[in-house]
Order: structure tokens, then sequence, then C-alpha cells
């Protein structure tokens, strides 16, 4: 959705983080398994037979013995996360509404458990096992204190050499000198390393390949901290080897944990949209499409934004360099059916920069433009006037 000057407020929601969730049911197998998804998640849970805060029958299990309802998060509304199993969802009837009550059971083939969720407010009901990864990832956001996630940007050529890749490191080095906790992602295997553009090629840390394998939830600090460190900010690039393809599972949990701890997450995307962009392009709050203002150049790129456009919540159009005659930066945004972002000069030096070690964005008219970018995206994002 739009925020203040036309740019996206950062999806999701805040959550109450730095807590320990609660369960309540009385179910011994769900017990068990819930207990095991906590586990999975490194979260030590309190247990209860019914709402806290009503006398919690059979007390606090799991975490702590103490069943003096609601002390150190085990209230019911003082927990970041409750987890109600369908045997209790009658007693739960009657607890105050709040965010963050999820209806959880094994056989919810009955339709009445729907009913019974909406009777206890909760937000989704939950079917094990096959919500188990979902479950753990709720649960895992709270052990991790997770807030609003990181406002993610993605940015594509709309044809070959449009300059999407140079535009993407500017981007992620402008928003980490700006004091954002900033992770670059290289999403493009044929593009030849977003840390070889940092000059940090030989930078220790980890690349895609070490992740190709992931494909349950990805802990966002074990990620941020694998990475190498360049110019203040973090970035996950490939290396020399021949490995071009990161499986779409091991895509979504990547990036979804570069997302968890808030700041800013830069996205460099392939032209070609495949199953494994199309995981990232869902959780992208704004791709920016990089076009150069010559007639050639857009209809190339009103391909690459229709397949973009059939992911993407949000797609805009930046025209880079000087369009051509009877072409403006306008005229380009209504050609494709987008919204124009701004223009960007081309830069006649900043090859010969970059090629001397200077990451692109350091300064010049380049760096003005990812400024003001900023300015706006994450003013809108947090709701104040840019």
């Amino acid at each position: 959705m739009p925020g203040k000057g036309g740019l996206p407020e950062s999806a999701g929601g805040t959550g109450p983080g730095g807590g320990r969730p609660l369960i309540i049911t009385e179910d011994p197998v769900l017990l068990d398994d819930l207990l095991r998804l906590c586990a999975a998640a490194g979260a030590e849970p309190h247990v209860h037979h019914a709402v806290p805060e009503q006398g919690g029958a059979g007390g606090d299990r799991g975490g702590g013995r103490d069943p003096a309802g609601p002390v150190g998060g085990r209230g019911w509304e003082s927990a970041p996360l409750v987890l109600v199993g369908d045997d209790a969802a009658r007693r739960v009837r009657g607890a105050p509404r709040r965010d963050g009550v999820f209806l959880v059971g094994r056989d919810l083939d009955d339709p009445r458990v729907w009913q019974r969720a909406v009777e206890i407010g909760a937000e989704e009901v939950l079917r094990l096992p096959d919500a188990e990864g979902l479950l753990v990832d709720r649960i895992a956001d709270v052990v991790e204190g997770a807030g609003l996630p990181a406002l993610a940007v993605g940015v594509i050529g709309g044809s070959g050499g449009a300059g999407a890749s140079t535009l993407a490191c500017a981007l992620a080095l402008r928003a980490a000198r700006a004091g954002e906790r900033t992770i670059l992602i290289d999403g493009d295997p044929l593009g030849g390393g977003m840390d070889v553009l940092l000059g940090g090629e030989r930078a220790e840390g980890l690349r895609w390949p070490d992740f190709a394998a992931s494909r349950g939830r990805v802990g966002a600090g074990a990620l941020e901290e694998s990475l190498p460190e360049l110019h203040a900010l973090r970035v996950l690039s490939w290396d020399r080897g021949d490995r071009v393809v990161v499986p779409p599972a091991a895509m979504r949990s990547v990036v979804a944990a570069a997302r968890r701890r808030g700041g800013v997450v830069v996205v460099d995307l392939p032209r070609r949209v495949d199953e494994a962009v199309a995981e990232v392009l869902a959780q992208l709050d704004l791709v920016l499409m990089v076009v150069p203002g010559e007639l050639r150049s857009v209809a190339a790129a009103g391909r690459v934004a229709a397949g973009v456009r059939m992911v993407a919540r949000d797609v805009r159009v930046v025209v880079r360099g000087r369009c051509a005659h009877g072409l403006d930066a306008e005229a380009v945004a209504r050609l494709l059916g987008v919204p124009l972002a701004g223009e960007v000069p081309v830069e006649v030096g900043l090859p010969g920069r970059v090629a001397e070690g200077e990451p692109p964005g350091s300064r010049g008219m380049l760096a003005r433009f990812c400024d003001g970018f900023w300015q706006r995206a994450l003013g809108a994002a947090q709701g104040v006037s840019a």
C-alpha cells in the first residue's frame, strides 16, 4: 500500500518481541508437538490448561511451574504469542480479544473449528503437521524480538546493461551510510557478483551456495553474522563456482530472515522471473525497474514489467540517462504503465572510479538520487513527512 510521497509503507505488523509464548491445552499429544516446535524455534514456552488470568487449571508447565498466572509474560494479555489447542477453545472463549492468537490442532476437518476460532479471535487455524514450518517461524519471531520487518526494495533491469546492479549497490551503500541496518542480496547468479562491485570478492563470509540446502527457517541473527561486511553493510553474493541455482525454498527462507530484524534489504534481481525469483518478489515492498530512455529499451522493459507485475505488489520505473528524441521520463512510465520513481543521470566517470575501488553511490549524482529515495521511502514507512 502506498505511503506518504507515493512510496510503500513497510509491510508487516509490529511484534511484541523478546517474550515466551503461551500454550493452552490439555491434549498431551498436541502439547508434545507444540513443545517440540518451540524447541526448534529456540523458545521456552509457558503452558497452561486455561487462560492464566482465569485461574489456569493445572498450573504452568514447560518453561516454569509457577501457577501464579500473569507474571513474567505468562498471562493471556502479556504473552507475545498464544497457541490454543483445539481442545481448549471453549475454555478460552471469555478471554479478552488480542492479537497473536492461533488455534492449533491435528484434526481440524470439523467445520465447527472455524466457529471456535472466530469465538476466541484467533488470527489463523493451524493444522499439524502441515503448518509446522509456519508455526516455527511465528514462534521464532517472538524469540528474536521481531518488530517491523525491513523495508525491502528490489532492483531489476528493464533491458540488458540498464545499470540495475549499480543502482542496487548504490542504494544499499547510501542506506548503510545513513545508519540503517542494511543487507544487500545478489539475486542474479549471472551478474558477476555484488561483492566484486563493492571490492570485497575476497572478504570472508558465506555466499549463496552455502544456503542452497536451506529448507526451513533461517535465523536472522545467524544469517547477518555469517555474511561478509563491506562498507558498513552485509552482502549475500555468489561465489566464483559453477553453481547458479538456488532452490525456491532456500530463496524464500533467506530473504525472510534478512527482513526479520528490520532496517533495509536491497535485492539485485535478474530479468528472468522464475520460481525462485517469484519467491523474492513476493516479499518485496517495492521493485524499481531501471530503464534507459530509448524506445528499444522501453520495448524490452515492457516484457520484463509484465512478468514482475504478476507477483510484485508495487513496481516503479527509474529512467536512466538522457531520453531519446520524442521521449521523456513521464512518457517512459506511461508506455510501461507503471509509476515513475525518478531519473538517474549517467555519470561519465563512474565506471573508472568503480574500477579503482570506489563503490557506486559513494558520491555524485547517483548518491544524491539514492539519498532522496531513502528519505522519501523510509519517511513513508515510518509515517513521517519526508
